[in-house]
């Protein structure tokens, strides 16, 4: 296939790294893996862009520039990957219809809430064109395959299970037994954590996070809490760590993703609440590695682990629990080890990327060919 393939919220190659803007480069790296030609349409930015009415003149032009450079390719699909209230697709619905090819939405996201503020208003409402538009949309989670199916029918929306490449974060005994004498460990058990030190529920997310293993210390539990990441407010993070746990809290900043496995083999449990995440896919990366997971249940999280049986959740309402939690796993060797190889099975048979892309794959040519014998 020819794919016009687009990312409205954030172009391939952005410099602030996310979970979807993984999902977004490893979408697109399995189709070039399938001898598919992928063309990146356009590197336009639609976040807010709703906000800067002016901005709807480059976003005339980027549309008529798209179809006049895709068309010469002659694409068999248009495929956006994420569109939502804060950043819908401005282009697919009318390009491809210009084209006259199928247009299809990875991770549409739909939220009625949006509706009622003011500022979200036109972002909701693109949003929402967009989604109708659409031939079919896929959505890598379950509260949003049911917000989906509330507006469109239910041929037009599948679920796709949120995956990763399962041989980037096997478990690595060598590497384990490198860091942990590196460190000095001792006697104390690892608690890792990861996330982007940025502004918001990722701080409040990893102050949680310290919060617990400082609780866990004075209960006598003998903790090195492990933090890897960056951003603007690491180094308040790592002043306040510091301050409340000694020796016993190390900041590495950013690891290049390739190298992370060794990390989390490291590692004895991996926490992190996952405050507001759509999706956690430090989750799946953790349990592909063999770690038990602690976090909320309220979000993304639940979608990457399964309760009691690779991970422990629980209720923002009981906070308590989150830490009752680590606790747990750091005392009970055997559940540690049962959650870490029952962790490495369900990535792999149910989170392989590899895997759930050929649905998408062979989806998008059952569309292809539909569309071409409609026409």
């Amino acid at each position: 296939m020819k794919i016009s393939f687009y990312m409205p919220f954030k172009p391939l190659g952005h410099q602030n790294p996310s979970g979807d803007l993984i999902i977004g480069m490893e979408l697109y790296d399995f189709f070039i893996r399938q001898k598919h030609t992928v063309t990146l349409a356009s590197s336009l930015r639609s976040r807010w862009l709703y906000l800067k009415p002016w901005q709807f003149v480059t976003v005339f032009y980027e549309r008529q520039r798209v179809v006049r450079t895709c068309n010469s390719s002659k694409p068999d699909v248009w495929l956006s990957y994420h569109t939502y209230y804060k950043a819908p697709d401005l282009l697919g619905p009318n390009c491809s219809k210009k084209m006259s090819i199928p247009y299809i939405i990875f991770q549409g996201i739909y939220s009625t809430k949006r509706q009622r503020k003011l500022k979200t208003l036109p972002g909701f409402l693109l949003n929402r064109k967009a989604l109708r538009a659409a031939e079919l949309v896929f959505t890598n989670k379950k509260v949003d395959e049911l917000n989906l199916r509330r507006l469109l029918p239910e041929t037009h929306v599948k679920y796709v299970a949120p995956g990763l490449s399962p041989d980037q974060f096997k478990f690595d005994l060598v590497s384990r037994r490198a860091l942990r004498e590196k460190w000095e460990l001792g006697n104390r058990r690892i608690v890792m954590t990861t996330a982007m030190l940025r502004p918001g529920v990722k701080t409040t997310g990893v102050r949680k996070v310290i919060d617990s293993c400082v609780e866990l210390h004075e209960r006598g539990q003998q903790i090195l809490l492990v933090i890897v990441g960056d951003g603007v407010n690491r180094a308040a993070l790592e002043m306040e760590g510091v301050k409340k746990l000694a020796g016993n809290i190390l900041f590495l900043g950013k690891i290049p993703r390739h190298e992370l496995y060794r990390y989390y083999s490291a590692a004895d449990v991996f926490a992190f609440p996952g405050i507001e995440e759509s999706l956690g896919m430090v989750y799946l990366e953790a349990q592909s590695a063999g770690l038990p997971v602690v976090a909320y249940q309220d979000w993304g999280a639940k979608d990457a682990i399964v309760a009691n049986k690779t991970g422990l959740l629980s209720s923002t309402s009981e906070p308590d629990q989150f830490v009752k939690n680590i606790e747990t796993l750091l005392v009970n060797r055997d559940q540690r080890i049962a959650m870490r190889e029952a962790a490495k099975h369900h990535v792999r048979r149910h989170h392989d990327a590899a895997s759930n892309y050929r649905v998408i794959n062979d989806t998008l040519q059952e569309v292809v060919l539909r569309y071409r014998h409609e026409l």
